[in-house]
């Protein structure tokens, strides 16, 4: 695939036409392009027909596993005992101005030198923070490596996959695993980390495994002495170290040679295997271990070894995986706010984890100069935003708030902190933001009256720290009290909710007191079929119905002289590219450049390194129901809502005629549901109006679904 785009963008192909080509090579681990063209008929039909498509795959096969740029291995670390490396090894400068070998790692090895992975996870980090702020909070310091591995809590929360924050566990892929294999021992972490590959989820091995362990399949062992082994994976070689153990146990292998007979099957190199094969057999001949079963126990652990994975390794993941999860299920305010100050400076994380808060009823409340410290802090089970998270202010304006603050106590209001706080490290930008992100609301101030006031407050402030530096005696003397007579704010209308939330957005770089998309989840709810956080799941090309806020867009003009446009859409989860050419932007450009959020329908393309929506329908979010064209589902229990509703609720869908088509679905409490698809004279325009005259025809036990 990847070789496919780089020729194609060579030759000057359309980006479109390329990435169809790409995509037609099969989702197989490290498969050619000869191989892909055995399997896929449509590349002969293609080459036929367009010979641009056939030069590119001809250029594509002979460019093929060629040297197409110098990677670094981001922990590999190449030491030498004697003399510097210069004198070994050739180096150059890596794009960081890093020092890098220009051999790769089998080539420093052949000439003697060793290489270590340091593999640094700033998850640790997280849970060191997570110890120190529960420690603060509740007085309690945490042993990570005594905790109970057992707590039912922790794995309910990890089978309802309330797993945001949970190391290795987080990607919805990932989610729906945990949810299919429901884990209930450490065990089970240890295996969820080790199949969520490529190689066991395309194997059937993880449906094997699941199946397994929830009896659907009998769990049966060819030896008994493969039981001890294999009790633990509900007999599913998934492990490197069983494939040894196995080898040890019915071949007298030791441990020595059972680590050579691993790395013969991770290879597959077919003269080593005939010679295991042997050795593995005369093992086992010498325990009366049955010919025929000896040698279909060997061929399957040569088929699962290429699967297998370092248990040792998938162990350690999983003892962090359990060690986040126990603090998210006992400590979640306290863990949220380490995920959060960890990821401060990743905008995209933050959304995420703020909605991960909301969904788990979490308080996150603003910066604020008069309780924020320099981090994500905790407070009376709330978490507070630290100052570090807003834009234009440096660690030096926080350390002059911080120290301000604590000398002198809080700040009552713009004037006194403008008085206390060094305004050499304070600047009229920095206080700016402060105001906007709602750092100052504490002080009683209203943001745009503290907005339109901030140079005033400044002057005032600067002409007192200039009396006090010349030992200018003013009206108050020599003992000038903490807290001056008010000045007054330059009057100012109040921002309405919209403006306060761009204020947030523009100085924190996400929402926080709210989100404008949130009196909109009802529409939300019942009109888009996705989020952003789901759309690396949907299948390539499937169609989306999706609500956001547009965060950027940039207009460019094309080879015709149209505009199109490439907009950024931001929901609760996240944010995605779209993509709007020029037909639907010249119709739609306004709602694209107004402030409301809306609503676009387009098809989903699965790219190599993140989705993005080619748009075919837009409009404003409130108006989603225009562009809805699918059925209207309607569910009533028939033993409750007599004839004559029915008759009423005929009469509704005619007042409103529309294209949508609708289904009904009856219901009889312990009877099968009866579904009428009713005819085209019954469709309908959907609207607030007929929702919401529908539930009080229907009463609360009816349920309405968009399709």
């Amino acid at each position: 695939g990847a070789v496919i785009r780089d020729v194609g963008r060579a030759m000057g192909l359309a980006y479109g036409e390329v990435d169809r080509v790409a995509k037609m090579v099969p989702a197989v681990l490290n498969v050619t392009l000869e191989e892909s063209f055995e399997q896929e008929p449509q590349f002969a039909e293609l080459r036929k027909k367009d010979p641009r498509i056939d030069e590119l795959l001809t250029v594509a096969v002979a460019l093929e596993g060629m040297t197409r740029h110098a990677s670094v291995h981001a922990a590999g670390v190449v030491i030498s005992d004697d003399r510097p490396l210069v004198e070994h090894v050739p180096l150059y400068r890596g794009q960081h101005d890093e020092v890098v070998t220009q051999w790769d790692m089998k080539g420093v090895e052949k000439i003697g030198l060793i290489k270590f992975d340091f593999l640094g996870l700033k998850t640790l980090t997280l849970l060191q923070r997570a110890v120190k702020l529960i420690e603060t909070a509740h007085g309690v310091k945490i042993d990570l490596l005594h905790l109970d591995m057992a707590d039912s809590k922790v794995y309910e929360l990890l089978r309802r996959a309330d797993t945001q924050g949970i190391f290795q566990l987080e990607s919805s892929g990932m989610r729906d695993l945990v949810v299919k294999l429901k884990p209930s021992s450490f065990e089970d972490i240890i295996a969820l980390v080790a199949l969520y590959r490529p190689g066991p989820l395309g194997s059937g091995m993880v449906e094997d495994f699941i199946n397994r362990k929830h009896g659907r399949i009998p769990i049966v062992y060819d030896l008994p002495q493969l039981e001890p082994i294999l009790k633990d994976t509900y007999g599913v070689i998934l492990y490197q170290e069983q494939v040894m153990q196995i080898a040890s146990a019915l071949a007298n292998y030791t441990l020595g040679e059972a680590d050579l007979l691993r790395r013969a099957m991770g290879k597959k190199n077919p003269e080593e295997m005939a010679n295991q094969e042997a050795r593995f057999l005369e093992g086992c001949e010498k325990n009366k271990i049955p010919e025929t079963k000896a040698k279909k126990i060997f061929d399957l652990m040569a088929k699962f070894a290429g699967y297998g994975f370092n248990k040792s390794h998938s162990a350690a993941y999983a003892l962090i995986s359990y060690q986040t999860a126990y603090f998210k299920t006992h400590y979640p305010v306290e863990f949220m706010a380490a995920c959060l100050s960890i990821d401060r400076d990743n905008t995209d994380r933050i959304v995420v984890l703020l909605a991960d808060c909301r969904a788990n009823e979490i308080e996150v409340l603003a910066p604020d100069v008069n309780e924020s410290q320099l981090d994500f802090s905790v407070l009376e089970g709330r978490i507070r935003f630290g100052l570090a998270g807003v834009k234009n202010v440096g660690e030096g304006a926080i350390e002059a708030i911080i120290n301000a603050r604590d000398s002198g106590g809080p700040f009552v209001d713009l004037f006194d902190f403008c008085r206390r706080v060094d305004l050499r490290r304070a600047n009229k930008r920095v206080i700016e933001s402060l105001i906007k992100c709602g750092a100052l609301d504490s002080t009683g101030g209203r943001r745009a009256e503290m907005t339109a006031t901030v140079e005033l407050a400044m002057d005032a402030a600067q002409q007192a720290q200039r009396d006090r530096a010349v030992g200018q005696e003013n009206l108050f003397g020599a003992g000038t009290p903490k807290v001056l007579p008010k000045m007054s704010y330059v009057r100012a209308g109040e921002w309405d909710e919209l403006e306060r939330l761009r204020g947030e957005k523009e100085s924190v770089g996400f929402y926080v007191t709210g989100h404008p998309l949130l009196k909109y989840t009802d529409t939300l709810r019942r009109y888009a079929n996705a989020d952003t956080g789901r759309l690396s799941e949907l299948r390539d090309q499937s169609t989306v119905r999706i609500g956001g806020i547009v965060g950027s867009l940039k207009e460019i003009t094309t080879r015709k002289g149209d505009r199109m446009a490439f907009a950024t859409l931001e929901d609760l989860s996240g944010s995605v590219e779209l993509v709007i050419f020029s037909d639907l932007y010249r119709q739609t450009n306004a709602v694209f450049k107004g402030d409301a959020p809306i609503f676009v329908i387009g098809k989903v393309d699965i790219g190599e390194e993140q989705a993005k929506i080619i748009a075919t329908q837009a409009a404003r979010l409130e108006d989603a129901a225009q562009l809805f064209s699918g059925t209207i589902h309607i569910a009533l229990d028939a033993s409750v809502v007599p004839d004559s509703k029915l008759r009423d609720l005929k009469e509704l869908f005619v007042r409103h005629k529309g294209d949508c088509s609708t289904v009904l679905h009856l219901r009889l409490p312990g009877k099968s549901e009866t579904v009428l698809a009713l005819s085209r004279e019954f469709a309908v325009a959907p609207s607030d109006s007929m929702l919401s005259e529908i539930n009080s025809l229907l009463g609360p036990t009816s349920e309405i679904l968009f399709v």
